[in-house]
């Protein structure tokens, strides 16, 4: 029979609660919390392994059902909890009603199985996590074969990245590392790393990604460390027209990664 929480001080709530609010308890337990049917559903097929799933009839239809019950299948428990509880697990609104927590599955760049002429994007120190989800997301849509978050400010699991990533979490390898060893295994591995700078660059359009290419992306407010700019093999710059000189990350790695789909379909 399946469980019913009626109380939001119900010791499994504020485990969830906590989930949510602080990185430290992620890394501590090696699980994250996602929320919505479609997140679920991309946990499930990306072959993630779903602990725990709470479910709020009053604000589940008949898809959120479907997926509770497959994750049920898989060996996850599945709790009701009233629309009161729910509100206090919830870290957005309207999210149809179903939250659950999932094991991590950190890959190692040793993990990524990379095709012939790989595109991989990299982002050094990003700190906000719906710019990282945003990236990811055009990483799915562009067919890149990895990113790669190299001294990371903010963890893979954050709720706002797997909000803004729409699951692109789950479909990306995605793997977090230092700027060191990032720059090792594109070098082993002959990658190309383009560095995207405004200072001693190329336009973007002028230089061939049709090889085996690494995007490297800084911060909007500080840039590159010098160490990505010493191992790049070229600088390059998305012309400026206006009175800015930065488009935010996600936008400028977007232009970047459709350039190279670009050159390797035209």
């Amino acid at each position: 029979m399946m469980e019913k929480i009626t109380s939001v001080q119900n010791a499994r709530v504020k485990r969830v609660v906590a989930l949510q609010q602080k990185s430290s308890e992620r890394r501590r337990e090696g699980v994250f919390v996602v929320e919505g049917r479609r997140e679920l559903e991309h946990c499930l097929e990306a072959g993630l392994r779903v602990e725990s799933v709470f479910a709020c009839p009053e604000m589940g239809g008949e898809e959120v059902r479907s997926a509770c019950a497959r994750a049920s299948a898989q060996g996850a428990v599945v709790s009701e909890v009233t629309p009161q509880v729910y509100e206090k697990m919830a870290y957005r609104g309207s999210t149809e009603g179903v939250v659950a927590v999932v094991c991590e599955k950190l890959m190692k760049l040793s993990d990524l199985k990379l095709s012939d002429k790989p595109l991989i994007v990299v982002l050094e120190r990003v700190e906000k996590p719906g710019n990282l989800g945003a990236v990811l997301r055009s990483a799915d849509a562009s067919g890149v074969d990895a990113v790669v978050v190299c001294d990371p400010l903010t963890d893979l699991y954050n709720p706002n990245l797997i909000r803004s990533s729409i699951g692109a979490i789950f479909s990306v390898p995605c793997v977090a590392c230092t700027s060191e060893e990032c720059i090792g295994f594109l070098k082993e591995r002959g990658i190309q790393i383009l560095t995207a700078q405004l200072q001693d660059s190329h336009l973007y359009y002028d230089v061939d990604m049709r090889r085996a290419t690494a995007i490297v992306m800084g911060t909007e407010s500080t840039g590159l460390t010098q160490q990505w700019r010493e191992a790049a093999d070229a600088h390059i710059r998305i012309p400026m027209l206006g009175r800015l000189d930065s488009l935010n990350v996600s936008v400028s790695a977007a232009i970047l990664m459709y350039e190279a789909v670009r050159q390797r379909t035209s």
